[in-house]
């Protein structure tokens, strides 16, 4: 499995925020590093997110709701964890609009990391 590394999220927010608009940067350091190790975490020797899909479901979710970023967490959380599924061979077929709609519901609080996680199973191709 590829693991995308600080440095190329870091690189994908600044893409993003230049071509969306908004301010680049890092407002918790801290937050991200979470946001970016969490879905590989372990207890007892076990994967607490043992598949591809949980994985991507936990970047997306850390990224969005832990606001590391000083502008574009929900661009960069959906942006994340749709490049971290391709890059694994996976694809999603969606419209913008139901992306959008899983990704404002997870930022408002309204959704976790589970309904996100069945939204990406929903959507695999």
């Amino acid at each position: 499995m590829k693991r995308l590394t600080k440095e190329q999220v870091l690189m994908l927010h600044s893409q993003l925020i230049s071509a969306t608009g908004g301010t680049d940067g890092i407002r918790d350091e801290g937050l991200l590093e979470s946001a970016l190790q969490a879905p590989f975490q372990t207890y007892d020797g076990a994967q607490l997110y043992g598949t591809l899909e949980e994985k991507a479901a936990r970047l997306g979710f850390g990224l969005i709701r832990n606001h590391a970023f000083l502008d574009g967490n929900k661009r960069i959380g959906a942006h994340t964890m749709l490049v971290f599924l391709a890059v694994n061979g996976v694809w999603l077929v969606y419209t913008q609009e139901e992306l959008s709609d899983v990704i404002l519901s997870v930022a408002s609080g309204e959704a976790d990391d589970r309904i996100l996680l069945d939204w990406i199973i929903e959507h695999r191709q």
